[in-house]
Formats: C-alpha cells, structure tokens, sequence
C-alpha cells in the first residue's frame, strides 16, 4: 500500500471523528475532503466501506464517553420510548431513499449546500433558545422526540449536521440544551448502528476484494479516539451556550467549497 493512502486514512479518520460530533457534517466533510484528496478514483464500494469504517469507530467513541450512564439510561422506560419514537423518521427515510442519498453522498456541491442549511439551524437555535432549568425533564416528551426524529433525519443528506440538527431541532421544540445533546448522542447509537448493519455487507465485499483490511481498521481506531476528545468538547460548548461558532464555520466551509467547485468547473 502507498504511503498515500495511509496518510489519506489518517486525515479522514480525524475529520470523521471531530465532524461527527461537532455540528459541522461529517458526511459533508467527508465528500468534500474525499475530493479534495482525489477520492474520486476510488471505487464507490471503498468508499463505502471507508465510511463504514469510520462511522463504526464513532459509534465506540459514543458508546466509551457515556458507558457510565447508558445503564440508567436504558432502565428508564419513557426515556427509551422516546428514541424509539426519534428513530423512526430516519429508518423509513434511509430505507425508502436509500439509492438517491448513495448518489448524494458521492456530490461535493449537495454537501456544500448542505452546510448552509446546517447553519441556518445553529443560528435559529441560538436565536430562539430559552432558558430552561436542566433538571425541569429527564427526557423529552413523545412529541418532542418524534420532531427531533425528523430533523435527524434530515441529516441523511450530506452536510446537514446531524448532531447540529437534532440539538437544534430539540432546543426549538423546548428541550434545554443539555438534554437535547445528550439525547442527540443517545439516539445516534441506533442511526450509526443501524446504517452500519444497512451497508455491511457491501463494505465487506470490498474490503475483502481491495486488501483495505489494514486501512480500514486504523480509520476506525483513529475516528473513535479523536470522537471521544470531540464529543467530551462539544458537551462542554453547549453548556456555553456557543453553537454559533459552528454556525460561522459551517458558513465559510459551504463558501469555499463552492469556490473550489467553480474553480474546478
């Protein structure tokens, strides 16, 4: 294997891991940085089972950072039905669009546009957050739940933040802030996994035919590690009430990259 593509592993296994739980859209980054870098020349099923990698990687980071309350977490009835309710929306989306968002993932222009559209929740959340007392709820009301589902799955296209939308989306239907990115993260263990499982079979199929084996397990050991340092930093930003930063970023990478595509074209 070329040196190339070690290093290539590398730098997307640290973009998948800050973007992924920092509400700027790993996918999003992950398409624009994969033609960035050239990754065009890589077949659709090694990027697929890159992607699978990575995202497998995250999952662990998420699974680490709360292994201490997960248990109290799943003993909690209301609180479970909840990310049932808030899972819904994403599967029957996925499944029902699954080919159209494989083709979408693959366009830098779609991930860029989809930046703004991230941008515009983080402003909106900022904008009509109201101070709420953390421990006025322990979890969010069915209604909540089933309309934070909806913007999660929103995030199917590449560049909407899905962290950055379910937070946003919960913040705006009521939920304090504190809740709604712990509920973010918590509901992102059946979206991860479940996409995971959905494309496994393809990832495996291509790893098996282009001796990626090696790569794809340093993308996701890298992605875990730099997940947990990102994840542990993003629960400290919203108790800081600081999404707006994002909000700028996510503006600046959408223009850039339609810079790079205009110049490209």
């Amino acid at each position: 294997m070329e040196v190339g593509a070690w290093i290539q592993v590398l730098i997307l296994g640290i973009v998948q891991g800050i973007a992924e739980f920092l509400p700027i859209s790993s996918s999003g980054h992950l398409v624009i940085l994969n033609a960035l870098l050239g990754g065009e020349a890589n077949s659709a099923e090694e990027n697929l089972a890159m992607n699978v990698a990575l995202h497998l990687g995250t999952l662990a980071s998420i699974l680490f950072v709360y292994r201490h309350e997960l248990p109290a977490m799943l003993r909690n009835r209301r609180l479970l039905l909840a990310v049932v309710l808030a899972t819904i929306p994403v599967v029957v989306v996925g499944l029902t669009l699954k080919q159209t968002f494989e083709v979408a993932f693959s366009t830098p222009a779609v991930a860029a546009s989809g930046l703004l559209v991230t941008a515009c929740f983080l402003f909106l959340c900022e904008w009509l957050e109201r101070d709420r007392d953390q421990n006025d709820m322990a979890s969010p009301t069915l209604r909540q739940a089933l309309a934070i589902g909806l913007f999660q799955a929103l995030a199917l296209v590449p560049g909407i933040s899905r962290s950055g939308s379910t937070i946003a989306g919960a913040v705006m239907v009521g939920v304090p802030r504190e809740l709604a990115a712990k509920f973010s993260f918590l509901i992102a263990i059946p979206a991860i996994g479940g996409a995971t499982v959905l494309h496994l079979r393809d990832a495996f199929k291509a790893s098996s035919q282009t001796e990626m084996d090696p790569l794809l397990l340093v993308g996701a050991v890298v992605s875990c590690l730099v997940g947990i340092l990102a994840l542990e930093g993003l629960l400290k930003i919203v108790r800081k009430k600081r999404l707006r930063w994002f909000a700028f970023y996510c503006l600046l990478a959408s223009g850039a990259t339609w810079l790079w595509l205009t110049g490209r074209g």
